[in-house]
């Protein structure tokens, strides 16, 4: 699939419209975990769309967010992406606050694993390491049971991407903290380097 931009303007978008460090961390983070989930579900020849999905899915989230999903195409249409690209972005948002579906599965995985990736996050801050690289799925399952724990990441939006994809919740966990323990290293080397 083609995206229709180097990651270089992508991240260049990214950064014209999001100044906070958080959300900034979030996007290189999902692109990380979107790279990896293409490489690990064979999808290895396009994890370079895959990635740029990722990286840009919440351009819009920081200005505009009664408008996510929604304002994000016109701000990708700046740098020309692809309109692949631009519905992937979009679809995550399915239900939530726009009406454009997932179809593909990686638009399923985006769609799952952003909202997983913040309570992976928050649960990797509350762990002496600050990091994931020695989480267990057992502590995540437990975080994740716990309704007040990263309150913010709402656990159905969690559960109804498992069943886009067909998986079980548990798969999902798994994958999803293997993803973040493949990219931790870079996106951090990469925050350090701001």
């Amino acid at each position: 699939m083609d995206a229709g931009i180097t990651r270089q303007q992508a991240l260049g978008l990214l950064k014209k419209y999001n100044k906070e460090e958080f959300h900034i961390q979030h996007a290189l983070t999902v692109e990380g975990c979107m790279r990896y989930f293409a490489d690990t579900l064979g999808f290895g020849a396009d994890a370079d769309f895959w990635a740029l999905c990722g990286l840009l899915h919440d351009v819009d989230f920081e200005n505009w967010p009664e408008e996510h999903c929604v304002k994000a195409p016109e701000l990708l249409a700046e740098i020309g992406c692809s309109e692949a690209l631009v519905h992937a972005v979009c679809s995550h948002g399915f239900g939530i606050c726009c009406e454009v579906e997932p179809k593909e599965t990686m638009e399923k995985v985006l769609f799952a694993v952003d909202e997983l990736t913040g309570l992976i996050g928050a649960a990797a801050k509350m762990r002496p390491s600050k990091s994931c690289t020695d989480m267990e799925l057992s502590s995540l399952k437990k975080k994740y049971k716990d309704k007040k724990f990263a309150a913010g990441c709402s656990r159905d939006i969690i559960e109804r991407g498992a069943q886009m994809l067909g998986w079980e919740l548990d798969e999902l966990l798994q994958k999803s903290l293997d993803a973040m323990k493949s990219c931790e290293a870079a996106v951090n080397a990469a925050m350090s380097a701001q």
